[in-house]
């Protein structure tokens, strides 16, 4: 039963979708999976998708699924590019991770309107500006 599930506490963690400019000079748009904890987080698993609509039309993107056996503590891992043409709709993270035994999940959701310039942030660890979610 749902009520006899412990479900632990998800803390230190964060997704972030960053802007950088790659060797070719132009702009580019990354996921990342940051790991702010002092400890290792253990087979990380990643789901992305992306719904909403445009014109009226109902839209959804693929689900894409990206596993690391291990993040290190004050870490980070690129997930995926994101295209921009992708910020008008809501663009969902679920992930989920192992601290010892224990499995830890969370969704992250980017709402439309979350990845505007008026939102950007340095964000340290990346040495990057981006949209932070916690």
């Amino acid at each position: 039963m749902k009520k006899d599930i412990d479900f632990h506490k998800v803390e230190g963690v964060s997704i972030a979708i960053a802007r950088e400019v790659n060797e070719l000079g132009q702009e580019e748009w990354n996921v990342y999976f940051i790991n702010n904890n002092n400890f290792y987080l253990e087979n990380v698993l990643i789901a992305s998708k992306g719904y909403g609509t445009h014109e009226g039309e109902e839209v959804k993107t693929s689900v894409l699924r990206h596993m690391y056996e291990t993040v290190e503590p004050r870490s980070f891992r690129q997930v995926e590019p994101i295209d921009p043409g992708l910020f008008h709709l809501t663009n969902e993270y679920w992930v989920s991770y192992y601290i010892g035994k224990e499995i830890h999940d969370k969704k992250f959701l980017f709402v439309p309107g979350t990845i505007v310039e008026e939102n950007l942030i340095q964000i340290t660890l990346l040495e990057k500006q981006g949209v932070l979610h916690s």
